[in-house]
């Protein structure tokens, strides 16, 4: 989860339904973000670091992953939703402001974390200085700016979703997120001094009923009061939640980009 700085955007889903949006989440993305991860290697004796766990469906899997001799931090503002497990330390942490070791890490992984934070480059940097020498930082990160519908059941209900599309879009920008920053993830970490930088976008097809469609279904309660005020009424987030769980609506995800770097020798 991201940074909670007076100065800075709330976070804009805050704590209601947040074990639900997690179980979705890592339905429709642990497989992504875990093969990644394997990709670089993590294995027993590795020390990891998971920032904004939420869950903790990754960092248990990495904790297995690291067995016996590892270890995993996993930290989130809220960390009351992660497991507790062997070799699986978590802590209450905000990653724009509280401290981390510095060439503590081999690996560090955060989904969908920074594109909450406006101070996101400072935050590449503590993350850069809190990996050894040689180890690796992934971020999966959304574009949310492309999510068209493939199949609706009549143009009306296309027209429903564009609009709630657009409606959620205009809460979260109005909370300090950068929806199109998944795109730019693996520019930013190359400024801050990463190398070895690997993009890899994923689209998929979501059918109503998917993880994909149950997550943004739970938007509508998480950001009701935002989207209500941007214009949509009940009866409209009701129509949403069931047009997203009816089987024959289609609509592409929005963009998935996996990013890795790597801290220079």
């Amino acid at each position: 989860m991201p940074g909670s700085r007076l100065d800075e955007p709330r976070y804009v889903f805050g704590e209601d339904g947040a074990h639900e949006q997690h179980q979705y989440l890592a339905e429709a993305y642990d497989p992504l973000s875990t093969a990644r991860l394997a990709g670089t290697g993590v294995t027993d004796g590795w020390h990891c670091l998971e920032v904004g766990a939420g869950g903790g469906s990754v960092a248990v899997w990495l904790a297995e992953r690291v067995a016996p001799t590892g270890e995993v931090l996993a930290t989130d503002l809220e960390p009351r939703h992660i497991p507790r497990r062997p070799k699986l330390t978590v802590l209450r942490h905000d990653v724009v402001t509280d401290p981390l070791p510095e060439n503590g890490f081999d690996l560090i992984h955060a989904r969908l974390v920074l594109r909450h934070l406006p101070r996101r480059a400072v935050v590449l940097g503590r993350l850069l200085a809190a990996l050894k020498p040689g180890g690796w930082l992934q971020l999966d990160e959304f574009d949310t700016s492309y999510q068209p519908c493939l199949l609706g059941p009549d143009a009306s209900a296309e027209r429903l979703f564009s609009s709630f599309l657009a409606a959620k879009d205009a809460v979260m920008a109005a909370a300090g997120v950068d929806g199109a920053w998944g795109r730019h993830a693996g520019a930013a970490m190359r400024r801050a001094g990463f190398t070895g930088i690997d993009v890899w976008p994923q689209l998929e097809r979501w059918q109503g009923g998917s993880p994909g469609l149950r997550l943004l279904a739970q938007h509508t309660y998480r950001l009701r009061e935002g989207l209500l005020a941007g214009g949509m009424t009940d009866g409209q987030l009701q129509e949403i939640r069931a047009l997203l769980a009816d089987p024959s609506f289609c609509v592409s995800s929005s963009v998935m980009y996996s990013v890795q770097g790597r801290r220079p020798r």
